[in-house]
């Protein structure tokens, strides 16, 4: 039995997503990313572009703002049930790769989710970056450790888990030292030939 569900979480430049991606397109499953946005968008009632800046990067010290702004409800905790929502639908909808958006805490009760990692060398990163993004005015090395740190606050507070730790995936995988191909590759023959365990219990 194949896993239905892939979740990639992924280090900035990585190449996650491309790998993702390619995954979905080598077992014909339906691939989520950036068009997560619009569904999130629709199920919460944000705007798009709140959903797109907020919905992966929020650090730890938005929710305060948010509470501060709004006082009928926390803005950051109402899009991440919408977020939740969204993301058990499509997993119940059919065979699907997600990447980010904390889909592998989400989907953790699950028995037919392959969670995995993709991370790389901070070389490596940095020259996909410029490669796949380009220069900006901003250095490297802060475009880096900035995405990278919203998304570990992010993560962390939601899930009370530390993000990239390896007991929580089925797989971590080096993309600067194995190659982008050679992750594609190793994801698609485990999730082919994935088995469903029991969901894994907080250390």
């Amino acid at each position: 039995m194949s896993a239905k569900i892939i979740t990639i979480t992924r280090e900035f430049g990585s190449g996650g997503r491309t790998i993702g991606k390619k995954v979905a397109e080598a077992l014909g499953y339906d691939f989520y990313d950036w068009n997560l946005v619009s569904k999130i968008a629709a199920e919460s009632g944000f705007a798009p572009e709140f959903v797109e800046e907020n919905c992966e990067d929020a650090s730890s010290a938005l929710p305060w703002l948010f509470r501060a702004q709004n006082v009928g409800g926390d803005l950051s905790d109402q899009l991440f049930a919408a977020q939740r929502n969204v993301i058990w639908q499509l997993a119940e909808k059919g065979s699907c790769v997600i990447v980010g958006r904390c889909a592998d805490y989400l989907l953790r009760t699950r028995t037919d989710v392959l969670n995995c990692f993709i991370y790389a060398e901070e070389e490596a990163k940095k020259q996909r970056i410029i490669h796949e993004y380009g220069e900006t005015e901003v250095s490297i090395d802060k475009r880096l450790k900035d995405k990278d740190r919203k998304r570990k606050a992010h993560y962390q507070y939601y899930t009370g888990r530390k993000w990239g730790r390896a007991f929580y995936y089925d797989v971590c995988l080096d993309s600067g030292r194995l190659g982008i191909d050679a992750c594609i590759d190793t994801v698609v023959s485990l999730a082919k030939s994935f088995t469903c365990t029991t969901p894994k219990e907080e250390d």
